[in-house]
C-alpha cells in the first residue's frame, strides 16, 4: 500500500508550480512585488489607494518612519556614529597590532580582535539593511537598494570591506531612484569596490583590467554589446590613479577635491578614495568610439557619462530591472519600451520603473514571481510578526547563509541570480520548508537580546496567522489544495508552517 501523501509533501510538489489565484486583490499583489511582503496587519498601503502608494514609493521623503524601537538599535550601532575613516583607523591600528605581535600567543589574540572587528562591523550593517528591509515606509527603496547592491556587488569578506560596506551600502541607497548615472559614479569612486575589484593596484605601466572589464560586462553594457577588448583597455587606462587612502594621513600631494572624492573640512574625515596622478596614464584614449584627452581624474566623469547613456547600457540594467521586478524573461517589448524612457528622461530610475510598472506584462506577472531566499526570509517575519519589532537580526542572517544567499556574501561581481532557477532546487526548497517551521513557531530567538544580562524572552504560543489581516485578505486566493492542506495541520506550528510553505507565499 502506498503512503498517503502529508499536506507538507503536497504543498512542496506544488510550490513551483501553482500561480496565484485571480482572487487574489490588485492591491495585496501589487504590495507583495514592491514591497518586501505585505505586514500581518495588512497595513502597507497606509490608508492610500494603490497609484498614491506607488507615487509616495517612487518619490520617498527622507523619513524612513521607522520605529522608535528600531531607530535606537540603528542608532546604537558604530555604524550610526563613526565615519568611514574613523572605522578604517581603528581597523588599521588592531591590523597593526596583529601584524607586530605575529607567531606569538599575543599575536593570535590580536589577529581574532581584529577579524572579530571586522565581522562586527559587517554585521551591523547586515542587521541594520534587514532592520530597515522589515520596518521601513520607503519599501520600494528598500528593494531597489538590495537590487542595486547585487547589479554593484561587492564580497564584503574579503580583505577589509567589512569595515566599508555599510557606508556603500548607503551611498547606493542614497541614489538607488535617482539617476543612473549618478548612482554608477558613488559605485565607482567608492574605496569598497575600488578594493574589491583591484583598481587600487591598476596604474600607469601596470595595467589591472578588472575592475574596467567588470563595469562594462555587468555594470552598464553587459556581455555581447559590442565592446572590445581594446576598450576595456582604453577604461582601465582612464581608471588608472583612482585608488584606496587607507593609510590614516591625509593624502599630501595628491588630488582631493570635488567629483565626490571631497570631506567636510574635519580633522576627521581623511579621504579614503584618492586620485594619485602619478599613478596616472595621461595619455590620449579611444574609448568606445569617443577620444577622450588626457587630463586627469576628469577623463573618470567623461567616460562614466559615455556609459551612462550608450543605448546596450539602457537595455541591458533595464532587462535586469525588469527580471527583479516583473519576469525571468521580460518581452523585448517591456525592454525597448522602458529604454525609450531611459533616453527621454536621462537614466532616471523612478521613471523607467514607471514605465515597467504600468506595462500589462508586469500586471499579469503579479503573484508570479518565485521568491528569492532573502525575499522569503524577510517577507515570511513582515507577515507572521508584522510591527512587532525583532530585537535580534541574527537568526535572519542564518537562514539566508543556509538558503544560499547571505547578505553581502556574494564572492563573484555577477550578483546573485535574479531568476527561479537559482533558488528552486530540492536541496533548496527543503531548507526553506525548514525555516517555515522555525518561523511558524514562534522564532522566539529574533527576540532575544544578544546581551547576556538582558532578560531572555518569555514563552510565547506561535502566532496564529489565520487570524492575521494578511492572511484574511489574502484568503480567497489560496487554491483549494492549498486551503485543504492547511486545514490538516495538526496543531497551530504546523498551520503557519504549511502556509509559509505554500505555493502561494512562496511568490510575490
Amino acid at each position: 500500500m502506498r503512503n498517503p501523501v502529508s499536506p507538507f509533501a503536497l504543498l512542496a510538489m506544488m510550490a513551483l508550480s501553482l500561480p496565484a489565484s485571480a482572487a487574489t486583490s490588485d492591491d495585496l499583489l501589487l504590495v507583495g512585488r514592491l514591497s518586501w511582503g505585505e505586514t500581518a496587519q495588512g497595513d502597507t498601503l497606509n490608508g492610500q489607494s494603490a497609484s498614491a502608494w506607488l507615487d509616495q514609493q517612487l518619490h520617498p521623503s527622507a523619513d524612513d518612519r521607522l520605529p522608535t524601537q528600531v531607530l535606537a538599535a540603528i542608532d546604537a550601532m558604530e555604524i550610526s556614529h563613526k565615519t568611514p575613516s574613523e572605522l578604517t583607523d581603528e581597523v588599521r591600528v588592531l591590523r597593526q597590532d596583529a601584524n607586530r605581535e605575529r607567531g606569538s600567543a599575543e599575536g593570535d589574540a590580536a589577529r581574532k580582535t581584529y577579524q572579530q572587528k571586522l565581522n562586527g562591523l559587517m554585521r551591523e550593517a547586515q542587521s541594520r539593511s534587514l532592520l530597515r528591509d522589515l520596518y521601513s515606509k520607503n519599501q520600494l527603496k528598500e528593494q531597489l537598494t538590495w537590487f542595486w547592491f547585487n547589479h554593484f556587488n561587492v564580497h564584503a569578506p574579503k580583505g577589509e570591506i567589512r569595515a566599508l560596506v555599510a557606508d556603500y551600502e548607503d551611498q547606493i541607497r542614497n541614489h538607488a531612484l535617482g539617476k543612473f548615472r549618478d548612482l554608477l559614479l558613488a559605485t565607482v569612486v567608492h574605496p569598497a569596490m575600488l578594493q574589491y575589484l583591484d583598481n587600487a593596484q591598476n596604474a600607469a605601466g601596470h595595467l589591472n583590467e578588472n575592475y574596467a572589464r567588470e563595469i562594462m560586462e555587468l555594470h552598464t553594457l553587459g556581455v555581447g554589446s559590442g565592446y572590445s577588448q581594446q576598450d576595456v583597455q582604453e577604461l582601465a587606462r582612464i581608471l588608472t590613479g583612482l585608488t584606496v587612502n587607507l593609510s590614516g594621513k591625509l593624502p599630501g600631494g595628491w588630488w582631493r577635491g570635488d567629483f565626490r572624492l571631497d570631506f567636510p573640512d574635519d580633522s576627521r574625515h581623511i579621504p579614503l578614495t584618492v586620485f594619485n596622478p602619478q599613478r596616472h596614464d595621461f595619455g590620449e584614449k579611444r574609448f568606445l568610439g569617443t577620444t577622450i584627452k588626457g587630463r586627469g581624474i576628469g577623463e573618470i566623469a567623461t567616460a562614466i557619462t559615455i556609459l551612462s547613456v550608450e543605448p546596450p547600457t539602457a537595455h541591458y540594467v533595464s532587462r535586469q530591472l525588469a527580471q527583479y521586478f516583473c519576469c525571468d524573461q521580460p518581452s523585448e517589448a517591456l525592454v525597448h519600451a522602458m529604454t525609450l524612457t531611459w533616453r527621454k528622461s536621462d537614466g532616471d530610475i523612478a521613471e523607467i520603473l514607471r514605465t515597467l510598472f504600468a506595462s500589462e506584462e508586469f500586471a499579469q506577472s503579479l503573484g508570479k514571481k518565485f521568491k528569492d531566499p532573502i525575499h522569503y526570509a524577510v517577507s515570511a517575519v513582515r507577515a507572521t510578526y508584522g510591527i512587532q519589532v525583532i530585537v535580534n537580526a541574527q537568526p535572519m542572517l542564518n537562514w539566508l547563509n543556509r538558503m544560499g544567499e547571505p547578505l553581502f556574501g556574494h564572492e563573484t561581481p555577477d550578483g546573485y541570480a535574479l531568476t527561479t532557477a537559482g533558488w528552486s532546487g530540492p536541496g533548496e526548497m527543503a531548507t526553506r520548508f525548514e525555516i517555515a517551521q522555525i518561523i511558524g513557531s514562534g522564532a522566539r530567538n529574533l527576540f532575544r537580546s544578544d546581551d547576556p544580562a538582558a532578560p531572555l524572552p518569555l514563552p510565547q504560543p506561535p502566532p496564529i496567522l489565520q487570524q492575521t489581516a494578511y492572511y484574511t485578505e489574502l484568503t480567497p486566493g489560496l487554491s483549494p489544495a492549498t486551503a485543504a492542506a492547511i486545514a490538516k495541520g495538526q496543531n497551530q506550528v504546523d498551520r503557519n508552517m504549511l502556509f509559509l510553505s505554500s505555493p502561494e507565499f512562496m511568490r510575490r
